[in-house]
């Protein structure tokens, strides 16, 4: 088979360094061939390469190409697959000396996947060659694949890692010492490298102070770049270095005005904030960024021979120009490299970055102490005034919310007023209906009756009396409204039974309310006095009214009161035309004499009724406002008299002249709601 020109890189530079073989020499009457029994083999001086027919692992395929000469497995360069047999006659004159001893070709120039001591990479200005790896398609199949790794000469020349002609990880520009975003290229004590850009070349290669150590850096079929390093004792290639690594390894992986911090890959810092699009010549200056990645420098202005401050000054000649940094950071740098633009690929990179220097428009942020100080209160004026305002805010919603459920104690909710405050209409955040009872400023009551209001109903739980939702005291505002606890309740005196303390629910279900003079008596009491009269004019029972005194009784007094308003529909303390007693009680007692007693009952009664109910209901009232407590029944036989129909007892003449008003002063629409007292003493 002949050699096919134009695929040359199949060689390796041992050709012509003396290789030996077992053929004496390689001519174009001497082929190399592949054989059954493996074949023709050139080896070089040392057995450290040999070249002939071989075939990777797993693939059927024979190919022609340099490998290791102390291991098989290692393949440095590689040609297309051959059938097996055939000969490869070298007979382009073109692949040796002539006999002028002129290099006519070599295989360096040509490389595959792996880059030995001494291989360049990079253009030849001179030939137009351009000489970089390429990655093999898979681990079995030496053809060209999707990755190379090859010098972009644009602007300060770099090296890129590309997928296709897409660039995947930047390897930096040489900064005097190394590659300035590849590690693996930093100068040691067993490697060494060297960069020339001149009007001839752009290359960079490398080499080992030690030619004994045999090592590579090789673009796998994965997309990485990695250097290998031969151990004899061990007789195996051991990974130093590989690369990309980590998020920010990837090209332009923060984007434009990005700097990219592998500490911290969730946040992207942003240099845009602190540079504009166009700066102005006034008010501007440099930021000082240490141990950076320098950006993408294919687009960078290069000066060669410029100090630091002279490339300072440079830049801020160019409206456009954002960043600077020193071309050669060897010997204290020189040179100038000049962004114009986007900043595109910038990293921290700390062991081995350098420093750069970003254009802001404020010149404090070009000294680092005194804008880290303005920033960082900056940064706490701006967290308190939104604490404040947050405060705010949330103090005006929930004003705004309270006064919206209770609508500011508006007139246009009040249910009632009485002699402890005005009671209104309310809701809460779930939308339950409420009753707040108020305390007045000018009410006779005070904080005694509040507290014991809330002290006794927090130990009332019953059907017909109204719950208690909670109490506030604040400042000058006392209102109920919340539930408490269940507790054990002995006797109790409510003290203010009348109409305006019996509320009807939706249901029309009765419920008691205003506990603000109920008082508890002991399980074998059944008697008390006090110096203080409180109450409401026409409720009162004859003897608390004039003496002080007060038992069980003394509520069977208001009921009777309430039970004779219901059936007639008017207040007792009400003046009615052609009676001649000033009260209710006295007017229906007046008609009971007279065998009229119907003729009390309210005509808007539902017709038809029962006229012995309502004459009994009646005659039960009139027994429970008896003038002396003692002929009063107990409520439980009140409850046994409405509930049956058993003989009832005649009532006496009831208590109907007790410390009333002049009837001449009062209107027949007039009910005296307050509290009376008697003695402004402390009981």
């Amino acid at each position: 088979m002949n050699f096919v020109p134009g695929i040359p890189y199949i060689l390796f530079q041992f050709l012509f360094l003396g290789l030996c073989a077992c053929l004496d020499t390689v001519s174009i009457t001497q082929p190399i061939r592949d054989g059954d029994g493996g074949g023709d083999v050139l080896v070089s001086n040392g057995d450290t390469f040999a070249l002939g027919f071989f075939s990777p692992d797993k693939s059927n395929y024979r190919y022609v190409g340099i490998c290791s000469g102390l291991v098989s497995k290692f393949f440095i360069l590689a040609y297309k697959r051959v059938r097996r047999s055939s000969a490869l006659g070298f007979r382009q004159p073109s692949l040796f000396q002539n006999e002028s001893k002129q290099l006519l070709w070599q295989s360096f120039d040509y490389p595959t996947d792996t880059q030995l001591p001494n291989m360049k990479l990079g253009l030849d200005r001179r030939t137009g060659l351009n000489r970089f790896l390429t990655s093999w398609k898979s681990e079995d199949d030496p053809r060209m694949g999707n990755y190379t790794l090859r010098i972009d000469p644009a602007g300060s020349p770099q090296m890129f890692l590309y997928r296709g002609q897409v660039p995947l990880f930047r390897l930096g520009h040489w900064n005097g010492i190394r590659l300035s975003g590849f590690l693996v290229f930093k100068s040691d004590p067993v490697y060494y490298d060297s960069f020339v850009n001149n009007d001839k070349e752009i290359s960079l290669m490398w080499n080992v102070y030690n030619v004994s150590i045999l090592s590579r850096i090789v673009v796998d079929e994965s997309g990485f770049v990695q250097r290998y390093v031969w151990y004899q004792q061990e007789h195996g290639w051991k990974q130093f270095l590989s690369a990309p690594t980590e998020p920010c390894d990837e090209y332009g992986h923060c984007g434009a005005f990005g700097l990219c911090d592998p500490n911290n890959t969730t946040f992207l810092n942003a240099l845009v904030s602190w540079v504009r699009t166009q700066v102005s010549h006034k008010g501007e200056g440099f930021v000082k960024l240490e141990n950076v990645k320098p950006p993408d420098t294919s687009q960078v202005v290069v000066i060669n021979g410029l100090s630091l401050e002279a490339c300072e000054k440079e830049c801020l000649r160019s409206c456009n120009c954002t960043a600077y940094a020193s071309a050669n950071i060897s010997e204290g740098g020189s040179g100038c490299l000049a962004w114009h633009g986007d900043l595109m690929d910038t990293r921290i990179f700390t062991p081995g970055g350098q420093d750069f220097y970003l254009r802001v428009d404020e010149p404090q942020y070009a000294k680092k102490s005194k804008g880290s100080v303005a920033t960082k209160r900056i940064r706490i004026i701006m967290v308190v005034l939104g604490v404040i305002i947050f405060i705010i805010i949330s103090f005006i919603a929930y004003w705004f919310a309270k006064r919206k459920r209770k609508d500011n104690f508006s007139t246009r909710n009040m249910l009632g007023h009485g002699g402890f405050g005005s009671v209104y209409k309310g809701q809460l955040v779930n939308g339950q209906e409420i009753a707040v009872k108020r305390l007045s400023k000018h009410s006779g009551q005070g904080m005694h009756e509040f507290m014991n209001e809330v002290t006794v109903i927090a130990k009332l739980q019953h059907r017909n009396l109204v719950r208690l939702l909670g109490y506030c005291i604040h400042e000058e505002e006392d209102v109920n409204i919340r539930i408490l606890t269940k507790q054990k309740l002995g006797p109790l005196h409510i003290w203010d039974l009348k109409a305006s303390n019996v509320l009807l629910d939706a249901s029309m279900n009765p419920k008691i309310s205003d506990f603000g003079m109920a008082k508890m008596f002991g399980e074998d009491q059944i008697q008390a006095n006090t110096n203080r009269v409180v109450g409401t004019y026409g409720y009162m029972a004859p003897e608390y009214a004039m003496q002080g005194l007060y038992s069980t009784k003394s509520d069977v007094f208001s009921f009777g009161v309430l039970l004779l308003e219901i059936i007639s529909s008017r207040k007792n303390t009400e003046c009615i035309n052609g009676s001649q007693f000033p009260n209710l009680i006295g007017h229906v007692w007046e008609l009971w004499n007279d065998g009229r007693v119907l003729d009390i009952v309210d005509p808007a009664l539902c017709q038809p009724f029962s006229t012995d109910e309502v004459s009994r209901c009646i005659h039960i009232g009139l027994l429970c406002v008896q003038e002396a407590a003692t002929q009063r029944p107990t409520m439980s036989d009140v409850i046994f008299m409405l509930a049956n129909e058993t003989p009832l007892p005649p009532p006496n003449t009831p208590a109907i002249t007790f410390h009333y008003a002049d009837s001449s002063k009062s209107s027949g629409a007039t009910s005296w709601n307050r509290v009376s007292i008697t003695a402004l003493e402390a009981r």
